[in-house]
């Protein structure tokens, strides 16, 4: 007895000696993997996979030879047979190849594998990882392999978890998909999100697959897999599904009229980007276990019904970015649970329900961009809410105080309603980091306790009514701001105390423009982090001052619309990205300027007074992207050192030569505007290749010469801007150019814009280039920003083209406005002119075209300018739609036309050639401020000057 006694104890004794140590080929199999990669914590800096890996370790240090490998980081031994069981890597820090011969493969008892979280790039998955028959978990997630997933991966029958998420090049075949359902009988949970499964066609289907062959699946996530077909009912019917996420889909279709089951285990379900085109399926709000609901951007509309409270262990629910519209139901006070509400760009109606403000356990509501209307409640309970986004909706009244008052609030943003009166009593939601009232209508006085707040890093203020005197460096007691916008506040004075030192450790964005700010000239803060700053449209004069010049950060300068005038000091602008000193009074030389000028990616100048001749450096910049140097007195010839410019605008200069054909070398050119100067050279066919190119102005050079056809099917495929009128072009019109002119055979549904002050008080830093051009629309020469695609526009007039009028312009489709006057052509007006149904505005005065006017101009019902006179033009003027509209003016100087006696009041004249209202109505895609400029056309040729200066001033056109 004592015997056996000692021999249970000797057993257990190596037992225990043999769980301490690790066998010597696993040890040296795992010291070798080691050396096959390399630990680098630096790389992870600044990647995603710093926010995936927050506790990041590189485990593979503790791995010292001589050492028990059991004992190692990372290393799991099996407490009898000291077999390594487990080895997890995950966010270690390593960097390499894993190879097929790795001695990894050696592991052969391997039962639990993780190497997330590291950087395996341009490895392929190697097909061993399907010797480890023993495996039950593999995690490969966030690795970066490669290529196919090996089919010897459906031979872990025993495999519970498989992750191979996130390494974005990995593909997925249906033979080793079906292998791997029917093998793998003991699957709970499968990812594979970002893994290309679309050779896996839609019959039957991956979905099908997964609810035909496995009922032991817990998690399923196949987020942007390319996997198509439908998605029946028969899924969420697995009998301990909990977790299912198929997002980014869009080939899912998805019909679920009504459960096949009587209850289902479903708690978190996200079909964000799938294909729904229709409302929420009634059969979603009988999955009563359901604590997630996310379908953002899939396409539903209808409301949202009253069974929603039927999900009342719902925690997060997310229905953003789709057509819901209604009312918002008031059963929230039946999902007490709730934590996320997320319902942002929608189009609910009507009020907030009373039952939200009641959540005790809310701590994210995001309602913004809907047409929510009427006041905020008073009475709130979100006692644990961190985020609270209504911006873009139809809200009202003031803003109650008890929203002020929330402890854990952190982001709060009313921005873009219509809120009023003053802010009443006291901000003491001090937690606040995120603070946005912008574009309301907020007035009083400028509400001080928002000094009190010194978490805040975002405050935006613009766009309201507050009134009163704030000194500027009372801000600078929010130490931890990174932007501010006060703009559009005109009745705010903003004054600085020039006996005050003050000091923005962390500012990084500043928006004045549109404020009313007194001794900026001598601000005396320290903006060291300060990298935009926008003071346009303040009536700001003299040179730009000292205190701007040393701010040594700035990559984004914004000063345009003010009375500046110089640059004063150069900055130095090797640092600069964006520079707009636009609309002032500038006179300085700049022929030197910007030769330091590293990034410089736009710079507009235009519509000032500097001198000299053309920046050699900026000719020579690679960064440079958009130049503007329109309306200046700028003179001498242009290099042709031209290396990837997107705009280049002139417009407006005294720039003579030829024009630079180093332009053709900008592949991405989009508008080329170099009209009003004095260049004197031929047309530049070399540009007609440029896919691109959308705007090209030469009006009033002295161009030359006929424009030669080319043979080229690839001419000018994107332009939707010819104007080339005011030049000495001769020959035949450009028949080869126009019938290539592809995009202005497209209807667009875009718009276009009038230049306008930047004083929207948006709240936000703009980065993109607003371009410009300036173009004569139904005689009247207008600003327009941006690429205008709704405006498709060819003006050929005032030169010495000969011939007829081609048919080709009836292809043209996009055509708003054709001017073709004062040239010496002949012939007929083609009768294909009619087909130009979107046409607005035909000015074929001062040629010699002779026959009758074409019935089918009839059916051009958008057009309101019509001028056909001084020409050869015979018989009767068709009657009926627009031309009924037209005056005897329109047809003058044809002696062969037979005028009907047309009777005009007083008024209706006006409208048509005086400073009439009708023109003003009209106004058609420019609005308002259009539909003035053309009453000030014929105001302009009509009544007396002196009126027309102040008219011209006040609307700041260019004529």
């Amino acid at each position: 007895m004592g015997c056996f006694i000692l021999l249970i104890l000797m057993m257990f004794h190596f037992a225990c000696l043999s769980s301490h140590s690790c066998h010597p080929y696993e040890n040296s199999a795992l010291l070798h993997f080691k050396t096959q990669l390399i630990t680098n914590t630096t790389f992870y800096e600044n990647t995603y996979y710093e926010h995936l890996c927050p506790n990041l370790y590189p485990k593979m240090r503790t791995w010292d030879n001589g050492t028990d490998c059991c004992s190692w980081m990372g290393v799991t031994c099996h407490s009898v047979s000291s077999h390594v069981i487990g080895l997890d890597l995950s966010c270690s820090a390593l960097v390499g190849n894993i190879h097929p011969n790795s001695t990894l493969f050696y592991l052969t008892h391997l039962q639990t594998l993780s190497l997330a979280c590291n950087y395996i790039y341009g490895s392929e998955l190697p097909s061993q990882f399907g010797g480890f028959v023993s495996l039950t978990h593999l995690n490969l997630s966030y690795c970066a392999f490669k290529g196919d997933i090996p089919s010897q991966i459906s031979h872990l029958s025993k495999l519970q978890s498989l992750d191979l998420s996130w390494n974005y090049a990995l593909s997925l075949k249906e033979t080793t998909w079906k292998r791997l359902l029917q093998n793998t009988t003991s699957l709970r949970e499968v990812v594979l999100d970002e893994t290309d499964m679309s050779s896996i066609g839609p019959t039957p289907g991956p979905l099908s697959l997964i609810a035909n062959l496995s009922s032991t699946l817990v998690t399923l996530s196949l987020v942007h897999t390319k996997i198509s077909g439908y998605l029946t009912s028969d899924i969420f019917c697995l009998p301990n599904l909990q977790k299912l996420n198929l997002g980014a889909n869009q080939g899912i279709q998805v019909h679920v009229p009504k459960l096949n089951c009587n209850t289902s285990l479903l708690s978190i379900l996200d079909l964000s980007e799938c294909n729904f085109h229709g409302p929420i399926p009634s059969s979603f709000f009988n999955l009563t276990y359901l604590t997630s609901l996310i379908l953002v951007d899939s396409f539903l509309n209808g409301s949202i019904p009253s069974s929603l409270s039927n999900l009342h262990h719902l925690v997060y629910l997310v229905l953003s970015r789709n057509n819901l519209s209604g009312k918002i139901p008031n059963v929230f006070d039946r999902l007490t649970n709730l934590q996320t509400l997320s319902l942002h760009d929608n189009n609910f109606q009507g009020k907030l329900p009373s039952s939200l403000f009641t959540l005790t356990r809310l701590s994210q509501l995001d309602c913004s961009s809907n047409q929510i209307e009427g006041p905020l409640s008073d009475k709130v309970a979100f006692s644990n809410l961190t985020e609270l986004f209504l911006e873009g909706n139809l809200l009202n009244g003031t803003i109650p105080s008890s929203i002020f008052s929330l402890k854990s609030l952190r982001t709060f943003d009313l921005s873009k309603n219509q809120f009023i009166g003053p802010i009443s009593g006291e901000i003491t939601s001090y937690s606040l980091e995120y603070l946005d009232l912008c574009n309301n209508k907020l007035q009083g006085n400028f509400p001080e306790t928002i000094f009190h707040l010194v978490n805040l890093s975002h405050l935006c203020l613009s766009s309201n009514k507050w009134s009163g005197t704030t000194h500027f460096s009372l801000f600078s007691k929010l130490q931890n701001l990174e932007y501010l916008s006060l703009s559009g506040c005109s009745l705010l004075l903003l004054e600085s105390e020039t006996s005050v030192n003050y000091t923005f450790f962390n500012l990084q964005a500043l928006q004045l423009f549109s404020n009313n700010i007194i001794g900026y000239s001598k601000f005396s803060g320290n903006f060291p982090q300060l990298k935009y700053l926008e003071l346009s449209n303040n009536k700001l004069e003299g040179k730009v001052p000292k205190w701007i010049h040393d701010i040594h950060s700035l990559i984004h300068l914004k000063l345009s619309h003010n009375m500046f005038t110089s640059i004063g000091h150069q900055f130095p602008w090797y640092q600069f990205e964006y520079l707009d000193l636009s609309f002032n009074l500038m006179d300085d030389d700049i022929s030197s300027f910007f030769c330091n000028a590293t990034f410089l990616n736009v710079i507009n100048l235009s519509h000032n007074r500097f001198i000299g001749t053309f920046p050699q450096c900026l000719a020579n910049s690679s960064s440079l992207r958009n130049l503007d140097l329109q309306m200046n007195k700028f003179h001498g010839t242009l290099p042709d050192t031209f290396e990837d410019l997107v705009t280049l605008n002139l417009n407006g200069n005294q720039f003579k030569g030829l024009l630079p054909k180093s332009l053709a070398n900008c592949t991405d050119l989009m508008d080329l505007n170099l009209g009003n100067n004095q260049f004197e050279d031929t047309f530049p066919n070399w540009l007609q290749n440029l896919l691109n190119f959308e705007i090209l102005v030469l009006q009033g050079n002295q161009l030359y010469g006929s424009i030669v056809k080319l043979k080229s099917e690839n001419i000018f495929p994107s332009l939707i801007i010819f104007d080339i009128s005011s030049n000495n072009f001769s020959g035949s019109l450009p028949k080869a150019y126009i019938q290539n002119f592809q995009a202005m055979k497209i209807q667009s549904s875009l718009y276009y814009y009038l230049q306008s002050d930047s004083g929207s008080g948006e709240g936000n830093i703009e980065l993109e280039y607003d371009n410009s051009m300036t173009t004569t629309v139904k005689g009247v020469s207008i600003t327009l920003t941006k690429i205008p695609n709704a405006f498709a526009n060819i003006d050929l007039s005032s030169n010495n083209f000969e011939g007829e009028i081609p048919d080709v312009f009836g292809e043209l489709q996009a055509l708003k406005s054709i001017n073709l006057s004062h040239n010496n052509l002949i012939g007929p007006i083609p009768h294909v002119m009619g087909n130009l149904t979107n046409l607005e505005s035909l000015d074929l005065s001062s040629n010699m075209l002779t026959g009758n006017i074409p019935a089918e101009l009839t059916n051009l019902i958008f057009l309101e300018v019509l001028n056909l006179s001084s020409n050869h033009l015979e018989g009767s003027i068709p009657q009926g739609k627009q031309f009924d509209t037209f005056s005897n003016n329109s047809y003058k100087g044809n002696i062969g036309l037979n005028v009907p006696l047309q009777q005009y009041s007083s008024s209706q004249a006006e409208d048509k050639f005086g400073f009439g209202w009708k023109p003003v109505a009209i106004g058609y895609a420019f609005g308002m401020v259009l539909g003035i400029g053309l009453g000030f056309c014929g105001f302009s040729v009509g009544k007396p000057q002196w009126l027309v200066i102040i008219f011209r001033v006040f609307m700041h056109i260019q004529l």
